[in-house]
């Protein structure tokens, strides 16, 4: 049973058991209404003030929680953040080496290539020529 329960039942009983007392008691009738009367406006103000301590406990717990996950939240947003740009950059640089190694491919197929041609004029030797170079 939680702490507010109990109180609750504790102050509950209490306001039972002065009620049977004075029902019981050798007083008058108006007498005993009056007292009962003002016994359960004090136990209304009792259980007023504990429904709002209560309350206030519960809000300052759910307004914690709500500040740890909202800054989990954002550290873990920053921690994928920083993952996804090492990453990309990552795979950025390996793009750039296949690029410049597919380059350097081009150019030696094209020159074997070139060994391979006949030059039938004088402008396929002048590209022979260059593309051996």
């Amino acid at each position: 049973m939680s702490k507010s329960n109990t109180v609750f039942a504790l102050l509950t009983g209490a306001a039972i058991g002065i009620a049977a007392g004075v029902l019981y008691a050798p007083e008058s009738g108006e007498k005993t209404r009056k007292k009962l009367k003002k016994q359960a406006k004090k136990a209304q103000a009792d259980i007023d003030a504990q429904a709002r301590k209560t309350y206030a406990q519960v809000s300052d717990k759910a307004a914690q929680l709500t500040s740890t996950v909202s800054s989990k939240a954002v550290e873990l947003k920053g921690n994928v953040g920083e993952r996804i740009e090492t990453a990309l950059s990552s795979a950025s640089y390996k793009a750039d080496d296949a690029i410049v190694a597919l380059e350097n491919k081009l150019e030696q197929l094209r020159a074997q290539n070139a060994k391979l041609q006949k030059p039938n004029s004088v402008d396929g030797l002048v590209k022979k020529t260059k593309a051996t170079v």
